[in-house]
């Protein structure tokens, strides 16, 4: 049985792949009550701005902004500007600006608030500030709970540091020769993970520096989380776990303490690559998006799978979750 929270008529579950659709779920009955065409491209991240107003799909050389109250199936407003895919997005708290990172090396800044130029991004990093003289794809990124930094992992093993407010920058890399595939930060901000196309798994510790509350990384664990590319890393929105999902069939869920494995989520053989995952508020239930076409609900204390959502036609590779707690 799923929590209150998922069954309060809040909740928005957003699924988007291979099959250039995006769909929008109810969440207790698995039923889709609305499909988006996305004809340009696949769907490579899907995110929900914190005021659940707005869906935001990121593409082929555009981010398309879609709007969550109206039965409108066309997007609203058209990002552009990237020369290759836009791989990852995210929104500051408050929504008043969105992020975004692309296989053309760039990392952007928009403006939501501004409802003039709204193809044009405010600031952007470029991993040629990293090392060498062309630019590296952008595989995540993740803004810290501060507001103010900006983590970066890029195909060439580099974890960047982006302060935003002075645009400096700091370079990290965890392991030579490999892909940073996925990141995140706890939402305590105490931790931060990655996890590479070696199917390995980093951990640091996080403390704010006394003289400009910059982020000082100390290296905490490493360990192999998967035996095949992990694909995302993300906490859950009570800290305590960290959800990896693989290019094996799985998705596991390790403690944050020990960094145990406390549950691995796998239905079959069929699942195939597990792309992307979404957590409940109350951190007991997980989304998995996969490539069998489907999205799944697992409880998480059980390992059980609960829901199904069926209607891709194709490899589900993004997800995007809130309910009325978040």
């Amino acid at each position: 049985m799923v929590t209150e929270a998922l069954e309060n008529d809040q909740i928005i579950l957003a699924t988007g792949g291979y099959d250039h659709t995006i769909k929008l779920w109810q969440t207790p009955t698995g039923i889709c009550h609305r499909t988006m065409q996305h004809a340009e491209s696949q769907v490579n991240a899907l995110e929900i701005t914190p005021d659940k107003k707005l869906l935001a799909a990121a593409s082929y050389q555009h981010i398309y902004m879609y709007d969550l109250l109206s039965n409108d199936p066309n997007a609203i407003v058209n990002y552009e500007g990237t020369s290759k895919n836009v791989t990852c997005i995210g929104f500051q708290e408050d929504g008043k600006w969105m992020y975004s990172g692309g296989e053309d090396g760039r990392t952007r800044i928009w403006d939501l608030r501004s409802k003039k130029d709204q193809n044009q991004y405010s600031k952007s990093f470029d991993t040629r500030q990293g090392h060498g003289t062309n630019l590296s794809p952008i595989n995540c990124a993740v803004l810290h709970p501060n507001q103010v930094e900006l983590f970066i992992g890029d195909q060439n093993g580099i974890i960047y540091r982006w302060d935003l407010r002075t645009d400096n920058n700091e370079q990290f890399i965890p392991e030579n020769d490999v892909m940073i595939l996925g990141i995140d930060i706890s939402p305590d901000g105490s931790q931060m993970a990655c996890v590479n196309n070696k199917g390995r798994a980093y951990i640091w510790n996080l403390t704010a520096a006394v003289t400009d509350q910059s982020t000082i990384l100390k290296p905490r664990h490493k360990f192999e989380a998967h035996k095949r590319a992990a694909l995302k890393c993300k906490y859950s929105p009570d800290s305590s776990m960290l959800v990896t999902t693989s290019a094996d069939t799985t998705a596991r869920i390790w403690d944050t303490e020990e960094y145990n494995l406390k549950q691995e989520l796998k239905q079959d053989m069929s699942q195939r690559w597990v792309w992307d995952a979404a957590w409940s508020s109350d951190s007991q239930y997980i989304f998995t998006a996969s490539s069998d076409n489907f999205a799944k609900l697992w409880n998480i204390e059980t390992g059980n799978l609960e829901r199904t959502y069926s209607g891709h036609q194709k490899a589900v590779t993004a997800l995007a979750f809130r309910d009325c707690c978040v």
